[in-house]
């Protein structure tokens, strides 16, 4: 589950994510690859649009479910077009009351609380999280990649670590791939913008993520 970086594509569409090429990387004869994220979603409004109930109605024991989130949710919270799908930042208790024009409410709570909301709704499920860090964007700063090591990724790992459970930290994991590689050929990997993979891209970045549920 997640966002665009994770299940992108169709006609006309050369961007793909991650998890559109997963499967090919399982015996596909003992494991099932379900790829549930949605373009343009934060974690807050995958849970809001219902989209996280559809998940966990079919969880079953002994499924895993890799969730990675980051790259919408970084604006602030509010009824804009550009706030209706930012949370508040951070892993605290905090929250941010919106009333929409139709007079309906919503609580906004931080990044970590939603994450933590799935980690702990999965595991009651008797399935296993899987927190994935973002992946990161084609944007070099002094000939390496920025990293989200001192917000999102970071939140990430905090919230794995809490609940004990896995986390895959693709934000280094890529990262450091990219580092090596360079502007040059890291640029043939995305597709018209700094955030969406070509097929190529989003095949590497699968791989980079059997190696951390590998390790």
């Amino acid at each position: 589950m997640g966002d665009s970086t994770v299940r992108n594509g169709g006609e006309g569409n050369l961007q793909r994510g991650w998890g559109n090429f997963l499967q090919e990387f399982f015996d596909s004869s003992r494991l099932n690859v379900s790829n549930q994220a949605m373009a343009g979603r934060s974690n807050r409004t995958f849970l809001k649009e219902g989209r996280w109930d559809k998940v966990l109605s079919t969880l079953q024991p002994g499924d895993y479910v890799i969730m990675q989130f980051g790259h919408n949710e970084g604006s602030v919270p509010d009824t804009t077009r550009a706030g209706y799908r930012g949370v508040l930042r951070g892993m605290g208790e905090e929250t941010k009351e919106l009333i929409w024009p139709d007079g309906t409410k919503e609580t906004v709570h931080t990044y970590g609380w939603y994450l933590e909301k799935f980690i702990q709704d999965t595991k009651a499920k008797g399935a296993t999280p899987i927190v994935a860090s973002m992946i990161p964007r084609n944007k070099f700063q002094n000939g390496e990649v920025e990293r989200a090591n001192q917000d999102f990724g970071k939140w990430a790992r905090e919230a794995a670590r809490r609940h004990g459970v896995p986390f895959l930290d693709l934000n280094t994991l890529i990262g450091d791939q990219y580092d090596t590689w360079g502007p040059e050929v890291v640029k043939r990997l995305f597709e018209k913008d700094h955030t969406h993979t070509n097929e190529a891209g989003a095949r590497i970045n699968a791989w980079s993520v059997t190696q951390g549920i590998k390790t």
